[in-house]
């Protein structure tokens, strides 16, 4: 049996403060989300309506060419982080959406495989640290027992973004020559690159750094959302600013077990989001179907929204009975054995359907799991261990790109990459299930962490 949770008293003004909080910040820090993640993943929809044919892309190719993105990213992310904390979020989340959708607009006129894997380096270069960043910002607005529910809203958008955003690509690419004689797939990335570079300047003049700094609430408000969060840094364990957070972060035996995990679902995130589409155009040859780019659009869409949807209500009962252990492990169990079914279905819809299984259950996990460093870490440390954490993410989307794509030239077929991909994310449940049991230095305490093993 897990420590049971105790629901503390919620006043009015608590009440008020964190509605506020969920209808002024997260709405807008999640469309930054969805911006930036139909950015990093528009090759997706790219190389399967004609970008692939014509720069000559091999699978590898391609897997390269969407893994190095993340090269990019791991150099500069703990560095980024860290200037967010030293800056402020307002002007640093502002200039990475700038850059990052200059960088994305340079696509429209790619030409060669070298021109790609150059530009793609450099987009990571340009985002690196957003999400975590993004993590750390809403983090610092509201306090634990309200940062699951919190987070799910602003992770929302990730699901969402292939929801709206593959029927969206489908869109933008049947204007094929309708904008300065553009290719579809080139006229798509310039569609999807010009709202990052508004939105980060909007983003200057909107974000706020500090509850305290907020006008929109009142001052009772401020007072109790300033106190909750002093009190919580506190009692973290933690608390260090500058070289010292790092150092703590790095020392964190926790941390690195929590990045492990992390990598683990994020290796079969991506390994979705960029062959997913690629699997559905393969369709064709192997069931004797034929679909429109619009129809591929929509049916790279269909696991996103039930996703969006279990994301929401499994939130929500970690938030009211607090996380436990099975909320993140189980739907990496789910996730791990889903997986390799899913090409072993007779059908297209078969196989989506198994697909959408294998999607409900990673982005089921994350809002849960990104509540849980922000328990024990607070200040540089915060910032140095949720960017370490995210590290690992990248890392995993690097290898999840590269090696599936690899892996498919290889064997001829996605059977193999898609078995590597469920063991990684079984290897995820199993750490999460003995971070929650083991009492030592990588462990959370129990006076300390929500977290347990128990129901």
């Amino acid at each position: 049996m897990g420590t049971p949770v105790v629901t503390p008293v919620t006043t009015d003004v608590e009440r008020s403060a964190i509605r506020k909080i969920a209808i002024r910040l997260v709405p807008f820090v999640a469309l930054m989300f969805f911006v930036n993640f139909l950015d990093r993943t528009a090759v997706s929809f790219a190389e399967p309506n004609g970008m692939g044919e014509d720069l000559g892309l091999s699978a590898a190719q391609f897997g390269l060419a969407s893994g190095v993105f993340f090269i990019g990213y791991i150099l500069l992310e703990v560095p980024s982080n860290m200037a967010l904390h030293r800056f402020g979020a307002r002007r640093w989340l502002a200039r990475i959406m700038v850059t990052w959708g200059i960088v994305s607009l340079l696509f429209t006129w790619v030409n060669s495989t070298e021109q790609l894997y150059a530009l793609r380096f450099l987009l990571g270069v340009a985002e690196a640290g957003f999400f975590p960043g993004a993590i750390l910002f809403l983090s610092q607005w509201v306090p634990a027992r309200h940062r699951t529910r919190i987070l799910a809203l602003f992770y929302l958008a990730q699901p969402l973004t292939t929801v709206i955003g593959a029927p969206l690509a489908g869109l933008l690419i049947n204007q094929h020559g309708s904008f300065l004689g553009l290719d579809g797939w080139r006229f798509m990335f310039l569609g999807v690159s010009v709202p990052a570079i508004l939105l980060g300047v909007i983003a200057w003049f909107y974000l706020i750094d500090r509850p305290a700094d907020a006008k929109w609430l009142t001052g009772e408000e401020k007072s109790w959302l300033t106190g909750a969060l002093a009190r919580e840094n506190t009692e973290k364990t933690a608390g260090h600013g500058g070289r010292e957070g790092l150092r703590a972060a790095f020392a964190s035996g926790r941390v690195w077990v929590l990045a492990l995990i992390y990598f683990g679902f994020i290796y079969g995130l991506y390994a979705l989001a960029f062959f997913l589409p690629t699997i559905i155009s393969g369709f064709e040859d192997q069931y004797g179907t034929h679909f429109s780019v619009m129809d591929k659009g929509l049916i790279t869409a269909i696991p996103y929204l039930p996703a969006a949807i279990v994301l929401f209500f499994w939130s929500r009962h970690a938030t009211r009975h607090g996380v436990r252990a099975w909320h993140v492990a189980g739907p990496a169990v789910v996730g791990g054995v889903s997986i390799p079914l899913a090409l072993s279905m007779g059908s297209p819809t078969a196989t989506v359907a198994v697909i959408t299984v294998t999607a409900c259950s990673i982005f089921a996990a994350l809002p849960a799991f990104w509540s849980l460093p922000s328990r024990f870490l607070t200040g540089g440390a915060a910032a140095a261990g949720i960017a370490l954490i995210n590290t690992a993410g990248n890392v995993a989307g690097f290898a999840a790109s590269y090696i599936t794509g690899w892996l498919r030239d290889l064997s001829g077929s996605y059977y193999l990459p898609f078995f590597l991909v469920g063991g990684f994310m079984v290897l995820s449940a199993v750490l999460m299930v003995l971070l929650a049991t083991r009492r030592g230095p990588t462990a959370p305490a129990p006076e300390q962490e929500l977290i347990t093993a128990g129901h």
